[in-house]
């Protein structure tokens, strides 16, 4: 018996396997079209049985996307969101039965995406709303404030600071701060906001310099700090993992260590320092 099963495994996958994947065809397929595969259902009935099931894949991704990725959904309109969501559904379907995982894709298929071009700025504020998103979904970490004792006592080539789970530097030659700003502020805030971004987007050039957002844990939820170049080439190089002599090498004298220490406890940026290798 355990070989004639084992034949009949190597033979292709089972009669349920292949039904699920004839749905997962069948939800991909064009709205009114219903592929001939091995459905259950047949014709007509399969047809709204199909579309039924599309709708409400497509308002669950729609309503995963919202979650993450506010700030697009603020820039495009809920209408026009709704319509991309269900594109970028089709594109790029969940392969993983947690939707908060789903959407890592997405601000990449927004840069390449040709309607999206009238908003050049939408795929790294996608990429802001993604970082955010993360952050919030990493691992609690608590700081070790005595391994900053290693300072005094470490040789700065052998030595790393790391910084808590979850901390993304994100570059971009686009205002993104101010951009998440002015989407996510009351009301009564909104016009000042919105014509501060106005100024900013205006003076963008394609030589400009990069701006460089921080996202952080603030408490519980992400945070969202801006950076000069000094502390971006800094924390670029701490994301990388580069011990402490090579990251104040990569700031330039620009850079104020003291300034940024007392900034990162305060703001619970640092999670301490280590000894490369341990």
């Amino acid at each position: 018996m355990s070989e004639q099963r084992g034949s009949a495994e190597a033979m292709g996958p089972s009669r349920e396997a292949q039904r699920q994947q004839a749905l997962i065809a069948a939800l991909l397929a064009p709205p009114g079209h219903v592929p001939d595969l091995p459905l259950r259902e047949q014709g007509e009935r399969a047809a709204r049985g199909i579309e039924a099931y599309r709708a409400n894949a497509e308002a669950v991704a729609e309503r995963a996307l919202a979650a993450v990725f506010g700030t697009v959904q603020a820039l495009l309109g809920e209408e026009d969101f709704a319509h991309l969501a269900a594109e970028f559904w089709r594109a790029a379907p969940p392969v993983f039965g947690d939707m908060g995982e789903w959407g890592a894709a997405f601000p990449a298929w927004l840069a390449a995406h040709p309607a999206m071009t009238p908003w050049p700025y939408l795929a790294d504020c996608a990429r802001l709303d993604l970082a955010l998103h993360r952050n919030e979904r990493a691992a609690d970490a608590v700081a070790d404030a005595e391994s900053l004792n290693l300072l005094a006592s470490t040789d700065p080539s052998q030595l790393v600071m790391v910084l808590m789970p979850g901390t993304e530097l994100l570059l971009s030659r686009w205002p993104l701060a101010a951009i998440h700003h002015a989407h996510h502020v009351p009301p009564d805030e909104a016009d000042a906001a919105f014509e501060a971004v106005r100024g900013l987007l205006g003076a963008v050039t394609d030589g400009s310099t990069p701006s460089a957002v921080l996202v952080a844990r603030a408490g519980w939820r992400a945070g969202l700090h801006t950076l000069d170049a000094p502390a971006a080439r800094w924390t670029q190089s701490l994301l990388g993992g580069q011990p402490l002599d090579q990251a104040l090498a990569a700031a330039g004298e620009g850079f104020d260590f003291a300034a940024w220490l007392a900034t990162a406890l305060r703001h619970a940026w640092l999670k301490g320092a280590a000894v490369r290798g341990d």
